[in-house]
């Protein structure tokens, strides 16, 4: 069987990451990888192929549609990679709400399913569909598969899922759904494969970027983590505020002139590590100042980490590793060693060379729970599950 190709979308709130990956009678290869971004004209498109990496200004303006961006980058792709070959296109979509537990391939009803839940992840989800909706428009014989953030979380416990609201109102959906589903599965897999043993124990994930959260894993199967009806839960983020008092909601409704439309754009774009710094959303130029705010948001941010390990940990009845993934969760050894150090009571002890070094194990040999830096690979899982749907339906 000569090599075909898969294609996945990874969209995020400004960006969309794209991979390449072939496949024949082996496993899934990837073979190239690209980032469009939208934030600032000329839109760029940065693809990596083997070693050579192209940054590539497009034409298209970032008030383009979504059809037009992506038939240019279509295009651009053409030049290196047989697109002909091409027999599915993957996405990650990040809330399926509680009707879809595993890959789908997209349809009508697929799609007006997940038109219905765009109010509970506002600022990805109608990203994701309208990527759907545009390779419809341009490639409408390929098949294209939907693979779920929440999925990986329908193992709660339903205590885990419930909020303390009337009854009535869990059943019409308002409950705790859980977010990076696709990022915690890799990792629970590469885990196994680097320790089988620890593996089967009760480990905490810690994926850290601009979107943050953590997941307690127990034999790979997730249990409990800190995001829960929308991706503003748990520890404060790059502009997202992470949990808050809902009082404070009622107060800036009540006397502060707000509505719906200035609270979304203040919790999602305006709040977490920029808005308690003042100074920058990226934690690396908040390393790199000097400045007393930039430390207190970098500080209140290992602090809420830390502490939703320890409640993780209550959910699994104890810990015996600790993983940091994601761009922060793996290139950041400040961010790690200010987490760990609130948690030496738990066991937790940072061999200091191994994390400046961002080596795979960063706590020392002799420390009672382990940790570990491991690379995440959302791309790849959204892959497997395309080559999955398209296989078992001929």
């Amino acid at each position: 069987m000569s090599e075909r190709l898969l294609v996945t979308f990874n969209a995020g709130s400004s960006t969309v990451k794209i991979g390449l990956f072939a496949f024949g009678e082996a496993r899934l290869k990837r073979i190239g990888k690209g980032v469009i971004d939208f934030r600032e004209p000329p839109l760029r498109f940065r693809l990596v192929e083997g070693p050579d990496t192209f940054d590539i200004a497009l034409e298209a303006k970032p008030g383009d549609t979504l059809d037009i961006v992506l038939d240019e980058a279509f295009r651009r792709l053409s030049w290196h990679f047989d697109l002909g070959t091409v027999v599915a296109m993957g996405h990650r979509i990040v809330h399926g709400g509680d009707r879809f537990d595993g890959p789908v391939r997209v349809d009508d009803a697929v799609l007006e399913a997940l038109d219905a839940l765009v109010p509970l992840a506002p600022l990805h989800q109608p990203q994701g569909l309208g990527l759907i909706r545009a390779i419809r428009n341009l490639r409408p014989d390929l098949p294209q598969t939907a693979s779920f953030d929440t999925a990986f979380h329908r193992t709660h416990a339903d205590i885990v899922r419930r909020f303390a609201i009337p009854r009535a109102m869990h059943d019409q959906g308002i409950k705790r759904y859980g977010f990076h589903g696709l990022s915690y599965r890799f990792i629970a897999g590469e885990l196994a494969r680097r320790d089988p043993v620890l593996a089967k124990g009760r480990v905490v994930v810690a994926h850290l970027g601009s979107g943050a959260s953590l997941c307690g894993l127990e034999g790979g199967v997730s249990r409990d983590t800190s995001m829960g009806f929308s991706a503003l839960d748990g520890i404060p983020m790059a502009t997202r505020c992470g949990a808050l008092d809902p009082g404070v909601l009622l107060h800036l409704l009540a006397e502060g002139d707000y509505d719906a439309g200035r609270l979304e754009d203040l919790l999602y774009r305006r709040s977490g590590l920029l808005g308690v710094s003042g100074i920058s959303a990226d934690s690396r130029d908040l390393i790199d100042s000097d400045r007393p705010e930039a430390r207190e948001a970098l500080d209140l941010f290992c602090f809420r980490i830390a502490g939703e390990v320890a409640r993780l940990a209550a959910t699994l009845g104890g810990l015996d590793a600790i993983v940091f993934t994601a761009g922060i969760g793996e290139h950041q050894p400040p961010i790690r060693a200010a987490v760990t150090r609130r948690l030496k009571w738990l066991g937790l002890e940072l061999d200091e060379a191994a994390n400046a070094a961002n080596e795979a194990r960063v706590s020392k040999a002799e420390a009672r729970v382990a940790a570990f830096v491991i690379p995440t690979d959302e791309e790849a899982v959204i892959a497997e599950d395309a080559l999955a749907v398209v296989r078992s339906a001929g």
